[in-house]
């Protein structure tokens, strides 16, 4: 085997911290993820958690909400404080509207619930460290600019009239596939396709849900770029 095929073997080996207080949960995801390829470590608690982050230095974490020491909610919020971008998947028996609305707005990129699929929780992992990991198109230029927006590929910055505007990575792979097609309308399912890039089980409303995040991040004082065309779906423009 040769270096180049070294580092590619270095690259298809994915990182996952497995943070839950159930050692039944741990050791089958762990089983699981091992058996796909992943390299995985595993804690019980928030402060495990948080020191495995900056030690064992993960693509992606699955995180518990309900955690002996402190929730899943705190656990990132400290992490998105420290200025970790580590994408979170949760996962939780927590199954209402409410639960998952505040995982997501906590900063979480995506939200499952107990008793899981562990096939569909590899699958979106997946997609999550695919969005989580700039695209390198090897192009002269790997800005994006429309109007006053600007954003980088490959520093993963996003600027409006010079001010930083910090993403997910959700938020970000959300935004560069609607800069991509600037003035062109997406539907909601080109966009469910395109960025969670998996069956989400028809749950358009998780589109809705990042628009309006998007939205209060980029328009938020300023004149809209994103706008809904009612029955069709969304476009961004130059604000004018």
């Amino acid at each position: 085997m040769g270096i180049e095929d070294d580092e590619s073997a270095k690259e298809r080996a994915l990182k996952v911290l497995v943070v839950d207080d159930e050692p039944a949960i741990t050791q089958l995801l762990a089983m699981a993820l091992r058996y796909d390829g992943w390299e995985v470590a595993t804690a019980a608690t928030g402060a495990e958690a948080i020191a495995l982050s900056e030690s064992f230095e993960p693509d992606v974490m699955v995180l518990d909400v309900m955690l002996p020491d402190f929730d899943g909610m705190q656990v990132l919020s400290r992490l998105r404080g420290n200025g970790e971008l580590l994408p979170v998947l949760f996962l939780t028996a927590l199954d209402s509207v409410d639960d998952r609305v505040r995982g997501l707005t906590a900063g979480g990129d995506d939200y499952m619930v107990k008793p899981f699929s562990i096939e569909e929780l590899v699958a979106r992992l997946r997609a999550i460290v695919r969005r989580s990991k700039v695209v390198h198109d090897r192009l002269p230029n790997p800005v994006l600019q429309v109007g006053d927006l600007v954003l980088n590929e490959e520093s993963y910055e996003v600027s409006r009239g010079g001010d930083l505007i910090e993403l997910t990575s959700t938020e970000f792979e959300l935004l560069r596939y609607l800069m991509r097609n600037a003035r062109r309308v997406l539907s909601k399912a080109q966009i469910l396709d395109r960025v969670w890039s998996y069956d989400y089980s028809g749950k358009q409303t998780v589109v809705e849900l990042y628009i309006s995040y998007l939205r209060k991040k980029i328009d938020a004082g300023r004149k809209p770029m994103i706008h809904t065309v009612r029955g069709a779906g969304y476009v961004l423009k130059p604000a004018g």
